[in-house]
């Protein structure tokens, strides 16, 4: 008879190995995406990258769109981890944001394309809107006003100014190099501040 010591292991040991597999689908789905459009890329294809069955990822997830909510909440879940910066350090904000930007301000993009078709990346891109209003929140809390029509006001400019579209706009379309791009970020963040306004 199995020993109740040995038990507890065992399960332990399964509960992580399914953990490992989990893991391994999210990114090899998140790299598939981050390189194809969503349509374009099967089960199959996920299961291929991953080194496991399709069945194996309809076990731990269910279907396509709920893998691709999932890689979607995986994915924030880095982003929160490279983006701990202290408030109100301009720079140091700016260069969390370029370094989330670098490694999926592509894959950004590419998804955001997609909005109007696929319900899931839709999920994905509204979830990932929340999740940047609140962390400008957070890290520009020093600057921002009291709640009301003036923080808002303050949010919008912090949002623009803060945009995936924008890092494209000069990475991409201008063929600005991430130090320029990053000191461009930098000034007009600085120009935006609020408190500057309040004591002209």
């Amino acid at each position: 008879m199995e020993s109740e010591a040995r038990r507890p292991y065992r399960m332990g040991a399964r509960a992580a190995a399914m953990e490992v597999t989990r893991t391994r689908v999210l990114q090899a789905a998140a790299g598939l995406w981050m390189r194809r459009w969503y349509d374009d890329v099967t089960l199959q294809h996920v299961a291929d990258e991953a080194g496991v069955s399709v069945q194996t990822i309809v076990n731990h997830f269910g279907g396509k769109d709920e893998l691709a909510d999932a890689v979607a909440d995986w994915v924030a879940s880095q982003a929160e981890l490279t983006r701990q910066v202290p408030a109100g350090d301009v720079a140091a904000i700016v260069a969390a944001l370029f370094e989330d930007y670098e490694r999926h301000g592509d894959a950004n993009v590419l998804w955001i394309a997609q909005v109007d078709r696929v319900p899931a990346i839709a999920r994905a891109a509204a979830h990932a809107r929340g999740q940047h209003r609140a962390w400008l929140e957070q890290v520009f809390a020093d600057r921002l006003p009291a709640p009301g029509p003036a923080r808002e006001h303050a949010l919008n400019l912090h949002y623009a100014a803060t945009d995936v579209y924008l890092w494209k706009l000069w990475r991409r379309d201008l063929g600005l190099s991430r130090e320029d791009a990053e000191r461009a970020m930098c000034d007009l963040l600085t120009s935006i501040d609020p408190r500057k306004r309040n004591h002209e």
